[in-house]
């Protein structure tokens, strides 16, 4: 028992190391946020925060900018999210079901376009969104982001299918069900874990996204927080507490976001590791 019991201490210690380690940067944000300009440049850090000092947040918000970058930034988080989903599962369900000329070379290229760094794009990006008129938009941004991440949320899924016995689909056709609707009625709620996986990877990616945000925008109100946090660096003073008090508001929605989907990712990054 003595042997079990030390084994359970230390993963549960293990566990709290972790968590310190991954809560950590949300408390110093707050903690710095909270903070005057005379406990920011003490000798000694603060560890406490100072919530007298909670009009920052309110100021952040009563301006307006704050507000409207997060409000950008999570249409465009939700529609590349939406989007590349969307278009994924009929991507990966082709490349695992169907069988065509030039399937492995689609495949290995979806691999590739992972290897493209963003920065290396968005020249002749550039060029393509002015010619059709998607500069300044946030449509735009939901395009392009979505173009990046379709490829993996396509991978990710097609190996969930895989995973899926033939035997459901037939027995589906058998019964008279069409393709769409094998589709959507068996192999969807079957994939869901792998279907919030993907989510929480498109959603990051576009709610992290700074390359092509300060791009292809050029209204200040279509900024999103990536974006507009940036713009807060100026060159004789930067006010720190705003700064860290935007980033945490900023932040907490993908915290949040990932916490609701959490029990899936697992599941659903395995999902078609193993055939059978």
């Amino acid at each position: 028992m003595r042997p079990l019991r030390i084994g359970l201490t230390l993963r549960i210690l293990g566990v709290l190391v972790v968590l310190g380690v991954a809560v950590f940067p949300l408390y110093w944000m707050i903690v710095t946020a909270l903070s005057s300009n005379s406990d920011l440049f003490a000798e000694k850090a603060r560890l406490v925060p100072d919530f007298s000092q909670f009009g920052v947040f309110i100021d952040a918000l009563a301006e307006g900018k704050a507000l409207g970058w997060l409000r950008n930034s999570l249409v465009i988080a939700v529609g590349t999210t939406v989007l590349s989903i969307g278009l994924g599962i009929p991507l990966g369900y082709a490349l695992s079901r169907f069988s065509f000329w030039g399937k492995a070379i689609v495949t290995v290229l979806l691999l590739f376009t992972q290897m493209l760094p963003e920065a290396l794009m968005v020249v002749p990006l550039f060029s393509l969104f002015r010619r059709f008129g998607l500069l300044d938009s946030l449509g735009g941004l939901i395009l392009v982001n979505s173009a990046f991440v379709l490829p993996i949320v396509a991978l990710i899924l097609k190996g969930a299918i895989d995973g899926i016995p033939r035997a459901l689909e037939e027995s589906a056709r058998v019964d008279g069900a069409r393709p769409l609707t094998v589709l959507t009625r068996i192999n969807v709620p079957l994939i869901a874990p792998s279907i919030a996986a993907t989510a929480v990877i498109a959603f990051f990616h576009a709610w992290n996204e700074y390359v092509f945000a300060v791009t292809f925008i050029f209204t200040p109100g279509k900024q999103p927080a990536s974006v507009g946090i940036a713009n807060f660096i100026g060159e004789l003073g930067t006010p720190i507490q705003t700064v860290m008090a935007v980033a945490f508001m900023f932040t907490l929605p993908a915290v949040v976001f990932y916490l609701f989907a959490q029990r899936h990712v697992v599941a659903g990054m395995t999902a078609g590791a193993v055939k059978g």
